[in-house]
């Protein structure tokens, strides 16, 4: 991407180091937006940057907090004139996570996400008609062990689970896979 008519600065600097730091998930701050995998985009549309953004879920809470604060970083970089924009298609999946992402959130205490086209797989019991689904184990963040149960499909957050490890019996938030 090239600034027109010679400026100094690309708006993608905003978001790399050390502003990266700054350009946080508000619901888990240990993660930048760009780790998280919520900016798809970084454009220019004439003199104008676009910032396109696929929000974790339609209804996430801090999709409004994320916009507002990658438009006032954008400002404060000295970009007056710009768009940060949501894109809801193709909808963000937790393989859009970097690698220091799924470390970082292991390191806080999250269980990070296994791969989503995979982390479960449909079982269909003929006999008795219905549908199970059989996880992946979730590994704990704190002891590693596999032996973990789900005390709750929903967490701290609609994005995240909340967990059980049976050897360490500490219990922790998983990042959904999806």
């Amino acid at each position: 991407m090239s600034c027109p008519r010679g400026c100094s600065r690309r708006p993608g600097d905003v978001f790399g180091e050390p502003s990266r730091r700054k350009n946080r998930d508000p619901e888990i701050p240990v993660i930048s937006i760009i780790d998280l995998g919520i900016v798809r985009s970084v454009e220019w549309q004439g003199d104008e940057p676009v910032i396109t953004v696929t929000p974790t879920y339609s209804g996430c809470p801090a999709t409004e907090v994320i916009m507002a604060d990658i438009g006032r970083a954008l400002t404060e970089a000295g970009f007056a004139r710009h768009r940060v924009e949501i894109r809801l298609a193709p909808a963000w999946t937790t393989d859009w996570l970097t690698a220091e992402a799924r470390a970082r959130l292991a390191e806080f205490g999250i269980a990070p996400p296994g791969a989503s086209s995979v982390a479960t797989a449909r079982v269909i019991d003929a006999r008795a008609l219905h549908r199970r689904v059989a996880r992946a184990a979730v590994p704990c963040p704190r002891c590693g062990s596999a032996r973990t149960c789900e005390l709750s499909r929903f967490g701290s957050t609609p994005c995240k689970a909340q967990y059980r490890c049976e050897d360490c019996l500490e219990p922790f938030d998983y990042f959904k896979p999806h």
